[in-house]
């Protein structure tokens, strides 16, 4: 993804990178910011996350070190802090090529859903998205959970326990078909 480098509104260590989404949906940004998440900050890695936005609304996300877009981007740098986030201002005609990446888009309240624990954020966030952009939910979290082969088991083990406890309570274990 090639962004021409913006104006630099500011650069900061932040322990939860909603404060900058919430700074760019409160300015009405259209920019990006840039998210390096706790082991880039400590440890050297190369993991950068960049977030753009159009009137403050996410719009796009990639992850520099993984090279992948949208969802699965915001995965690649989610985690505890501290985040040193830059954000940018950047004229809109400038991301314009850049939006057309439909891999690379997330519907606008994912990153405060992935990045944050700010459920007020999320609903901010969506509230302020034009309409046209709150039709695509996050597919990606559904298939992720049908692809999830041990977390769908672990559910239906804990069902199956329910359903031994309750028929131990009502007398019918003879009816439970192990």
């Amino acid at each position: 993804m090639r962004i021409p480098r913006g104006d630099l509104l500011r650069s900061r260590v932040v322990d939860d990178p909603g404060t900058t989404l919430s700074a760019a949906l409160d300015r009405r940004l259209t920019g990006y910011a840039v998210f390096e998440p706790q082991d880039a900050v400590l440890l050297g890695d190369d993991t950068r996350g960049v977030v753009t936005f159009e009137a403050g609304v996410p719009t796009l996300a990639y992850c520099t070190d993984t090279d992948r877009g949208g969802a699965d981007a915001l995965d690649d740098v989610a985690g505890p802090g501290p985040y040193s986030v830059d954000l940018y201002e950047l004229d809109p005609a400038a991301l314009a090529e850049a939006h057309e990446a439909d891999d690379l888009r997330v519907p606008p309240g994912l990153p405060a859903d992935r990045l944050t624990d700010d459920r007020d954020l999320v609903t901010r966030t969506r509230e302020a998205a034009p309409d046209d952009r709150l039709g695509n939910d996050d597919p990606d979290a559904v298939a992720a959970f049908l692809d999830d082969e041990e977390g769908i088991e672990a559910i239906r083990e804990r069902a199956r326990e329910e359903a031994r406890t309750r028929a131990e309570e009502w007398g019918l274990t003879d009816a439970l078909d192990d």
